[in-house]
């Protein structure tokens, strides 16, 4: 008979265990990417499925992002980071880069977003 090693998750329940934590809690990066998202989506609905769909990760894994208990990888990071400004702007600051170069990034970020559309706009205009 086999037994099992490493930790198994509870058979019950919505929480991942949690793993130890210098500070007892959730660590900096998740909490700090929880408010980043709470605040890109202070206003707009449907947030966990958003997530979901830029990073293609599980509701209970997008749900401990938003809760701060649990801290996206890498490539979910980028992923964030590409779909929402508060995200890139975090990023950028947890890199130490200058802020006027992170608020001049986003607003570039924002007038590339618009130009796109001005000129979707035209080109379907002529059809």
């Amino acid at each position: 008979m086999r037994t099992k090693k490493g930790k198994q998750f509870p058979k019950t329940g919505s929480m991942f265990p949690r793993g130890s934590s210098s500070n007892g809690g959730a660590p900096l990066l998740a909490r700090l990417v929880a408010e980043a998202l709470r605040e890109h989506f202070a206003t707009k609905p449907h947030a966990v499925k958003t997530v979901m769909a830029w990073t293609e990760a599980s509701d209970r894994t997008v749900k401990n992002w938003f809760a701060g208990t649990h801290e996206p990888n890498g490539t979910n990071l980028i992923a964030l980071a590409r779909h929402s400004d508060h995200v890139f702007q975090l990023f950028l600051s947890l890199t130490r880069h200058d802020p006027d170069i992170t608020d001049q990034l986003i607003g570039l970020r924002t007038q590339l977003g618009a130009t796109i559309l001005m000129i979707d706009g035209l080109l379907s205009s002529q059809d």
